[in-house]
């Protein structure tokens, strides 16, 4: 009778034994996945940080140019009721309008 115990005891743990390497190799997935997204989520940081700078360097640039160009008279736009302005996004031949102006 104590050696039946045992042996369901055994049997018990060994099942226990199975589940838990199963949840290893499960997380041990998963572990690999996010390590592979955080890389990637990195990549990406950095490349908005560069392009940040850049754009940071380009607006000093076009400011230090309009300081050294001096006063702009004001142009006159066309009487009409509303003026839309468009921007053209990169990769995208067709123009997003923004907003229209009303006057």
């Amino acid at each position: 009778e104590k050696n039946l115990k045992l042996e369901e005891k055994i049997t018990m743990l060994q099942q226990q034994n199975e589940e838990l390497k199963a949840r290893i190799e499960q997380n041990t997935v998963i572990t690999r996945q996010l390590s592979e997204e955080n890389a990637n989520l990195q990549e990406y940081v950095e490349k908005e940080v560069e392009e940040k700078k850049k754009l940071s360097r380009t607006n000093k640039q076009l400011l230090s140019k309009l300081k050294e160009e001096g006063p702009v008279s004001p142009v006159k736009l066309p009487s009409t009721s509303s003026t839309s302005f468009y921007h053209y996004s990169s990769g995208n031949s067709s123009p997003a309008k923004v907003r229209n102006l009303r006057r």
